[in-house]
């Protein structure tokens, strides 16, 4: 069985509805972020990188989201697209991974209390690269169910763990200017296993109260010597 380490965020929510989609079976192991429990010695033996999410798979460790999504998705053969879709479904894939995640990741932490008094540069910088990233997506999805070829793919999966937190990214109302994005967006929400994945973890009890214990151990750069 899988041993699946959790926190309720986007790219935890990306395996979590991969899970559900494929019907795995699975163990959640909370991994409470605002608490530190990520840079525990036990879990980085999971994962060296102190993130979640992370699984162990037989055995086998996973970790890095996008990485958990490749590596389910090509054992269990399903999700992948057409063969002749191969080049596109790599493309997107990394570019969620490094585009779509991480500037919408960085452009909520330069809104949170997390991020240092003044930045400028950097919230216009990432405010700008996140919106644009919406952008492209939009034009991509013109004409479009799906983001590679005509088949719902670990692409989707990945795009909408991001796309889900689009009030955070964008602002109330603000997915309206993606009129593409939004209807693909709805499209993937109306999954079964997308309801099956947000229910996940309702029985857990995660820190909420973000004080100084979580800011140490959500932003160790603003403690260091």
């Amino acid at each position: 069985m899988i041993r699946f380490y959790y926190h309720h965020t986007p790219n935890p929510m990306k395996v979590a509805l991969l899970l559900e989609e494929l019907g795995l079976a699975y163990e959640v192991v909370p991994i409470d972020t605002y608490r530190g429990e990520q840079h525990g010695e036990g879990y980085l033996a999971i994962n060296p990188n102190a993130k979640a999410p992370a699984i162990e798979d037989d055995g086998v460790r996973v970790f890095d989201s996008s990485a958990i999504l490749l590596y389910l998705a090509e054992k269990h053969g399903s999700l992948l697209g057409a063969p002749s879709d191969r080049g596109e479904l790599l493309s997107w894939h990394f570019w969620v991974a490094s585009g779509l995640g991480p500037f919408s990741g960085q452009w909520v932490h330069f809104q949170t209390a997390g991020a240092a008094e003044g930045g400028d540069y950097a919230k216009r910088r990432y405010r700008f690269e996140a919106e644009r990233h919406y952008r492209v997506l939009d034009a991509h999805l013109a004409g479009r169910d799906f983001i590679v070829g005509a088949e719902y793919t670990i692409v989707d999966i990945g795009a909408w763990g991001w796309v889900d937190r689009h009030v955070r990214v964008l602002g109330e109302g603000g997915i309206d200017a993606f009129p593409n994005v939004r209807r693909w967006f709805e499209g993937v929400n109306a999954r079964p296993a997308v309801a099956r994945a947000r229910a996940m973890g309702q029985d857990l009890t995660f820190k909420r109260d973000f004080d100084e214990e979580t800011a140490r151990a959500m932003f160790p750069s603003n403690f260091a010597a």
